[in-house]
């Protein structure tokens, strides 16, 4: 997973969870950790925060 991308709505900041390509999760300030997550583990997440 090379392409990290964060949320519009993070700004400038570094306080932010980046998603990466393949799928992936990290936290921006500790960058070279990432959790690493299921095409079906991340579909169901998205699930969970659109029903919200």
């Amino acid at each position: 997973m090379t392409d990290w991308r964060k949320s519009s709505y993070s700004g400038d900041g570094d306080n932010c969870v980046e998603v990466g390509h393949g799928v992936g999760i990290r936290d921006s300030k500790a960058p070279a950790t990432h959790i690493t997550l299921s095409s079906e583990a991340w579909a169901a997440f998205l699930e969970v925060v659109r029903s919200r």
